[in-house]
């Protein structure tokens, strides 16, 4: 008997501790397995696709492919010139009545520039910078396999600073158009152009950044930001993908010094190719247009309106019975996306809405006071100060 109890006792004790055991794992799990400290690593899927060890040794077929459509042009513009501006001066006047220099017939002197533009059809059509051939009385376009030939004016677009050339020569060579929406930074780029009149020549870099806007170069910015060399007289040639794809009209240069300092920017070919489409049916861009005038939303303004964040761009403006406005927007609300595509600045409603055709049917999601609304107007065309074929 006594043992049956000492053995009743050794079970009991056995089950109980167990028991105990039991319970402290499930409450506190960390006295078996102590807490360690552990770094989280993300690490690559595997995968099987093969990857270049190197970049190509030569981009001459690239070049090859699209250099030939790539042309020279200088223009050349008539200016009056006055040499004897001391003749204005107030005394002259009192004596004589009116200023002497009035008698004085000016002189004219020739203005002349360099640049360059690309040739987008075989049957002439070129595109290049406005500001290059802005005012010309005579435009001559060099080809690489030196033909020359005048060039007329068929359009031109202040807004994005391009303007379109014809070229009434046989067997031209057009260039490749390639795809800008599809760029990455990092992707090699490759400028082709006439910097300082020195002939055609080819320079190298990377796509440092897209859809550039608030330059204060045009009114429609998205720009293409490369660090390939761009100098004077560069403008209006092409911006080209390691294929020899046109990707962009290159058209101005960041400098303090007037060379380049690897910040250069062209416009987006998809941009350039519309304007050119436009200009060859409709002698202008066509662009739509509703009528609203509007600003970013920033910290301050939304404290001071209170709203709850910074989303959107604030309507601060409409014209009357303008398309906004018959669609029912008002000042005040905050648009959040057009056409599903959210918008953040101001010139994302304004590139959103341009390139839009009049009469389409433009939708727009907005904020008014704590409800978010559908409206859809109907683009008309955007007013243009500049309307010339």
């Amino acid at each position: 008997m006594r043992l049956r109890s000492i053995l009743s006792y050794i079970v009991r004790a056995v089950v109980l501790g167990l028991a105990i055991a039991f319970v402290l794992t499930v409450v506190w799990p960390d006295l078996l397995h102590p807490k360690t400290d552990s770094v989280e690593i993300r690490q690559a899927l595997p995968t099987t696709a093969s990857r270049p060890d190197f970049g190509p040794v030569s981009y001459a077929a690239a070049v090859e492919n699209s250099a030939p459509a790539v042309v020279n042009i200088n223009t050349a513009k008539v200016v009056s010139v006055r040499r004897y501006s001391f003749l204005n001066e107030p005394l002259f006047e009192r004596f004589f009545g009116h200023s002497l220099d009035d008698l004085i017939t000016p002189q004219q002197r020739v203005e002349t520039s360099l640049g360059s533009g690309v040739i987008m059809s075989d049957s002439g059509y070129i595109l290049t910078n406005h500001h290059l051939i802005e005012g010309a009385d005579e435009i001559q376009v060099s080809l690489r396999d030196g033909r020359t030939a005048s060039a007329s004016v068929i359009g031109k677009d202040p807004e994005t600073d391009l303007a379109v050339l014809k070229l009434d020569l046989e067997n031209l060579p057009a260039i490749t158009v390639g795809q800008s929406e599809g760029l990455r930074i990092g992707d090699v780029v490759l400028a082709i152009g006439n910097p300082f009149g020195f002939g055609q020549t080819v320079t190298m870099g990377i796509v440092s950044a897209t859809g550039r806007t608030k330059l204060g170069i045009n009114t429609f910015e998205n720009f293409i930001q490369t660090d390939a060399a761009i100098n004077p007289g560069n403008s209006g040639g092409a911006l080209i993908d390691a294929n020899g794809n046109l990707v962009g009209i290159n058209t101005a240069i960041f400098s303090r010094s007037g060379g380049s300092q690897g910040i250069g920017f062209a416009i987006p070919v998809s941009l350039a190719q519309n304007v050119l489409q436009d200009i060859i049916e409709h002698g202008r861009a066509l662009r739509g247009w509703l009528g609203i005038e509007a600003r970013a939303i920033t910290p301050e303004l939304a404290r001071s309106l209170g709203l709850l964040d910074t989303r959107g761009v604030l309507v601060v403006g409409i014209l009357r019975d303008g398309p906004a406005h018959q669609a029912g927007l008002q000042p005040g609300d905050v648009i959040l996306t057009i056409d599903d595509k959210t918008i953040v600045e101001a010139a994302d409603a304004l590139l959103a809405i341009s390139s839009r055709k009049p009469g389409s049917r433009i939708k727009l999601h907005i904020a008014r006071n704590d409800t978010e609304l559908d409206l859809e107007a109907v683009a008309i065309e955007r007013p243009s100060r500049t309307r010339s074929r």
